[in-house]
């Protein structure tokens, strides 16, 4: 543990160092973090395994992504679900479900070895929308804006109503080893702790929004506790709710929805900056974890023609199609429909997921979800990290024509 906290530090230091001089020649902060990790892994002869597969490291990634679902929750913009509420609520209440049944179909078929319950674990992980590795695709103006704005408002609720499914399936993943834990058993254990987690989420994050408002009102607050409180919610949110055994990510993420919706201030932009330096800091960590996962990955799991076809389905059909059927009798025209399918990428997110996953799981199907996850999010880097401005550039000449 301490020699990979050696390592994490040098490398952001280096990062930060030269981020200027790396952006000049388009080398995006994820894939100078991927590298060195991967270099790091490679020449420390797998010392970053014995660390991820730690209860440490477990508490280390739970943290982590309670902060992102948090901050995702606060990034939207406008009203509750967004500027196109409807819209958003097509794509993560029928296109999202309609991705995790597909994607546990196409895993029958493809991964025909791996339990069901690893497969909707694995479900879970390639349905995540996250722009961390594309950050570009939500500024390109030749992307609609309303595609812009309805892309984000889903990335902000898209692992946070993912969350809880993820918990059920790790526990029915892991019924194997007990009898007693079948689905009716693990969505019987599951509930309880997703109604804590509701009701602590709403109640921090509501109190200290509406605390927050009055203190300002009152002229109590300076520029810098309005940036320390944003940092507590999620903090307190996810610990009181696992002191209550409720589960923390489900009230994170809530508790971000209530603090967005009930916080009066003119500005709010300021008050996330702590927040989201934080949320780079944490993210880029699992950037450097995720090149030295790569290379363990492809070390201890076997990529079979299965798998890298699975991939590429996750990442193109088992998203588009969801998306069209959800679209139909919308607004918004076929071309822009296609592009809300396409522009889906796999980040972060799906590195926490798969990095708990791989902590969790036992008799090689934790080997299985890293391999899914790593090749997930390397395809995507690369499809989204070149395919969408293509993309971008392709609707901007049919609007021209």
């Amino acid at each position: 543990m301490l020699l990979s906290l050696i390592a994490v530090s040098v490398v952001l230091a280096g990062w930060a160092l030269s981020a200027r001089w790396l952006k000049r020649w388009l080398i995006t902060s994820p894939l100078f973090l991927v590298i060195a990790g991967a270099v790091v892994e490679y020449t420390t002869h797998g010392s970053l395994a014995d660390t991820l597969d730690s209860e440490l490291a477990e508490h280390i990634a739970g943290i982590i992504l309670a902060v992102l679902l948090f901050v995702d929750a606060t990034a939207v913009r406008g009203r509750l679900f967004g500027g196109d509420p409807r819209s958003t609520m097509r794509l993560l209440f029928i296109a999202l479900p309609l991705s995790l049944g597909l994607s546990v179909l196409l895993g029958f078929w493809l991964l025909p070895s791996t339990s069901w319950g690893t497969l909707l674990v694995i479900a879970c992980i390639v349905a995540l929308v996250d722009f961390s590795p594309v950050p570009s695709i939500v500024r390109d103006r030749q992307v609609p804006r309303r595609v812009r704005d309805l892309l984000n408002a889903e990335a902000g609720y898209n692992d946070g109503i993912i969350s809880p499914i993820f918990i059920f399936a790790l526990a029915l993943a892991g019924g194997d080893r007990d009898p007693a834990d079948t689905p009716l058993a693990a969505l019987a254990d599951a509930v309880p702790h997703t109604l804590k987690a509701l009701v602590f989420g709403l109640a921090v994050g509501a109190g200290l929004a509406l605390a927050a408002n009055a203190a300002e009102r009152r002229g109590r607050m300076t520029a810098q506790s309005k940036r320390i409180i944003v940092v507590c919610a999620p903090a307190l949110a996810y610990t009181l709710s696992l002191g209550v055994a409720g589960n923390g990510f489900v009230a994170a993420f809530v508790c971000g929805v209530a603090y967005h919706y009930f916080r009066r201030s003119q500005d709010a932009v300021r008050e996330l900056e702590l927040l989201d330096d934080l949320s780079f800091l944490l993210t880029a960590a699992m950037w450097f974890v995720f090149g030295g996962v790569a290379l363990i990955a492809y070390w201890r799991a076997g990529l079979t023609v299965g798998v890298v076809v699975f991939c590429l389905l996750a990442l193109t059909l088992v998203r588009m199609l969801p998306v069209a059927v959800a679209m139909l009798g919308s607004k918004f025209s076929w071309p822009e429909r296609l592009m809300l399918g396409w522009l889906g990428p796999r980040g972060a997110a799906s590195i926490v997921f798969g990095l708990l996953a791989f902590n969790v799981l036992e008799g090689g199907d934790e080997h299985t979800v890293l391999l899914v996850m790593v090749a997930v999010v390397l395809g995507s880097v690369f499809l989204h990290g070149f395919g969408a401005p293509a993309a971008a550039r392709a609707f901007a000449r049919t609007q021209s024509e």
